[in-house]
């Protein structure tokens, strides 16, 4: 990092700050002063990984620091219809990239949360004892989850072969609510925020996209044309998206207990 860009971080607080280089490109600094070792570094990998799958737009990595990670301004816009299909194909790009085992040869964070993606060759596995367990395990240990709660999802992660069905690890963006496809200057959408990258179900990815609001029909409409996803997976929703209202519940607190119970009662 120039020392030009050091010296103007270390004068920021923590936060989203929008910068100009001195070479004239507008970048956007992510500042954290106590971020956890190599939190930004796995940021940038993730990244690095979306890029190489040529699929969605991804902002460039200017720096990386251990206490902030300096991307390019993508701007804000508004998409319109076109954009919304284009992003549905990318989208579908991207979860063709299909790897070797579920998971990543290095641990994430969603949010503030860290992520355990140890590799497996069983999908069901990775998320049962990398997803769903450790988050109820800590709601426990916490006392934001009762103990028949997480009995509950130590059953219900017991017969996920049965309830999902069999499905290659594709490259998610891991943590794809709405606020994370951004739209840029021009309307296109991007990804940002890819701390949680791994290899995983493309259908989580899908119930993630309709947790917080949900992309347009035109998006949804163009994956589906683009990949060979079971169009079921509306139905397997809520199951996926247990995994991160557990994480809200962790991070936010009680708020999120009531949505956790909701999303559970269908599945005991």
């Amino acid at each position: 990092m120039e020392m030009t860009l050091r010296a103007r971080l270390d004068a920021l607080g923590d936060g989203v700050h929008r910068l100009r280089l001195a070479d004239g490109r507008a970048v956007v600094a992510k500042r954290r002063c106590a971020a956890p070792p190599g939190f930004f570094a796995v940021e940038a990998h993730g990244l690095a990984l979306l890029r190489d799958a040529h699929a969605l737009r991804v902002p460039d990595v200017a720096a990386v620091a251990e206490d902030a990670l300096v991307v390019a301004d993508l701007g804000r816009g508004r998409p319109d219809r076109s954009a919304w299909e284009r992003a549905g194909a990318a989208l579908a790009r991207q979860h063709a990239r299909i790897g070797d085992r579920f998971g990543l040869d290095r641990d994430g964070w969603c949010g503030d949360s860290a992520q355990a993606n140890t590799p497996m060759d069983d999908g069901w596995r990775f998320f049962a004892e990398c997803r769903l367990l450790p988050q109820a395990r800590r709601a426990l240990d916490a006392g934001r989850l009762g103990a028949g709660d997480v009995a509950s999802i130590e059953r219900l992660c017991a017969g996920l072969p049965a309830r999902v069905p069999a499905q290659p690890p594709a490259l998610l963006h891991g943590d794809l609510w709405s606020g994370n496809l951004h739209a840029c200057g021009d309307g296109e959408l991007a990804l940002i925020d890819a701390g949680a990258v791994h290899f995983g179900w493309a259908e989580a990815e899908l119930a993630m996209l309709t947790l917080f609001g949900e992309p347009p029909e035109p998006f949804f409409a163009a994956y589906h044309e683009a990949a060979a996803v079971d169009q079921g997976w509306r139905g397997r929703a809520p199951l996926y998206n247990l995994y991160h209202l557990l994480n809200h519940l962790n991070l936010f607190g009680s708020a999120y207990l009531a949505a956790v119970r909701g999303a559970l009662r269908p599945l005991r």
